[in-house]
């Protein structure tokens, strides 16, 4: 997986939603940021063509449930043609123009 991170991105609606529940579950703040840019992991900022994306794919990811932090991700791929690494089994469900990776 540390050959996955060296070329890895995250979109920061995804980087909010790590930080969010890393403090919901009671680590500081400034811990969580501290060990997040660490990882030097490029933030892609989230912008009006992520949210065409985003908004395109509600429709079609509807029925299994994604969230708006899962279309978020797959935006940032599609956008850049990259695939999108997941631990959720739903995302498959959706057959959409994006690789999907499952990493458990």
């Amino acid at each position: 997986m540390a050959d996955v991170l060296g070329r890895s991105c995250i979109s920061a609606v995804n980087l909010a939603e790590c930080m969010g529940k890393m403090v919901e579950y009671g680590k500081p703040l400034e811990d969580v940021a501290y060990q997040i840019d660490r990882l030097q992991i490029p933030v892609i900022p989230f912008d009006g063509a992520h949210a065409k994306i985003v908004a395109s794919l509600l429709k079609p990811t509807r029925k299994a449930g994604l969230s708006l932090g899962d279309r978020a991700c797959l935006a940032l791929a599609m956008n850049l043609a990259i695939p999108a690494f997941t631990t959720e089994s739903d995302w498959e469900k959706c057959k959409l123009e994006v690789k999907i990776v499952k990493i458990r």
